[in-house]
């Protein structure tokens, strides 16, 4: 099985104490996002991911995700570009369709459509867009607008709709994809409703962070949902979104920590997160090494073989000491090799 590894863009900051994404970040740097982005992609990243959302962060500061990608498009060679769980009430789905297409064209067939119902609801109010209040509705929403971008995508006539959510007349979507049937579609599936529209519509399927545990749960109710519609599971490509913090030793990952608590003096580390940075543990705290890849290459490796083992084959990676390029130039010369 042939292992892939992503970059997550650092596009909003959230710095210190929480240790969430980007928490090296004293404030979003968009230039050094950039950066970084065309650093991953000459290093031999396979995929850029920018997370979709319209405030995030320490400051609700945070890259708007359709622009950024459009920016990656030009600025980069080789690497797939995908947003992380696209929000379907963002942006109406024709005009998606239209912008995934341009994106796909210009990138020569390096587009993923990773897509969402959508469940930022202070962010769709704030900017004054359509809300969905009950998540039932939400994703059957978001299931007719799947509908509305695939037909989009491969009509070679004008295209008239009119369903409970959207409607279009005469809608012609030039220049069309360069990949065919059309660029892949990956979800991250949450409940049943979810699972049954991943088996249908899905080439790919992502998770946020979770241990192996946690994700032998969640294949398994992918899986039923894939035997229910017919679907071959295998042919779907799973994912891990997950936060990263490689280092050549245990006191570089320790010097790595205190620097980015310092970004929040006065921030509360919990007991055992002290212990493992005076020496007095030698060892991460649980939930890092449960749902996080920290330590030195090889142990990062065997974590990652861990996953692998379960069936992921994508690894999204956050690294948490971005904007310092350490941990990314470290990873594509220490672990990226054992996995070409």
């Amino acid at each position: 099985m042939s292992v892939q590894f992503g970059f997550c863009v650092p596009v909003f900051a959230s710095p210190g104490g929480n240790l969430f994404r980007t928490p090296n970040y004293d404030a979003l740097d968009p230039r050094s996002a950039m950066d970084l982005s065309k650093l991953a992609d000459k290093l031999g990243y396979h995929a850029l991911w920018v997370a979709d959302h319209l405030m995030l962060g320490d400051d609700h500061a945070i890259m708007e995700g359709w622009t950024t990608l459009s920016a990656l498009a030009g600025c980069t060679e080789r690497a797939k570009l995908g947003i992380i769980h696209q929000a379907n009430l963002f942006r109406n789905p024709a005009l998606a369709a239209k912008m995934a297409s341009t994106i796909d064209c210009i990138s020569d067939g390096r587009f993923v459509y990773f897509a969402d119902p959508g469940s930022a609801r202070t962010e769709h109010l704030a900017y004054g867009l359509s809300w969905i209040e009950d998540h039932p509705e939400r994703t059957s929403a978001f299931a007719e607008a799947l509908d509305i971008v695939l037909a989009l995508w491969q009509s070679q006539e004008p295209l008239t709709r009119s369903g409970r959510h959207y409607v279009l007349s005469d809608a012609i979507c030039r220049p069309q994809p360069v990949q065919k049937p059309h660029p892949p579609i990956w979800m991250g599936s949450t409940t049943p409703q979810m699972h049954n529209l991943c088996a249908q519509y899905a080439q790919g399927w992502n998770t946020t962070p979770v241990s192996i545990e946690g994700l032998r749960t969640r294949l398994v109710d992918l899986k039923s949902a894939c035997d229910q519609a017919g679907r071959d599971y295998s042919k779907i490509e799973k994912s891990l979104e997950i936060q990263i913090l490689i280092g050549n030793d245990h006191q570089q990952i320790r010097n790595t920590i205190h620097g980015m608590l310092a970004h929040t003096p006065d921030h509360q580390s919990k007991p055992d997160l002290l212990a493992y940075l005076d020496g007095t543990s030698p060892c991460p705290p649980a939930n890092m090494q449960s749902d996080w890849l920290i330590g030195t290459p090889r142990e990062v490796r065997n974590r990652i073989d861990a996953y692998v083992d379960e069936g992921i084959s994508h690894f999204m990676l956050w690294f948490v000491d971005t904007p310092s390029d350490e941990g990314l130039r470290l990873f594509a010369s220490e672990v990226l090799p054992a996995y070409s």
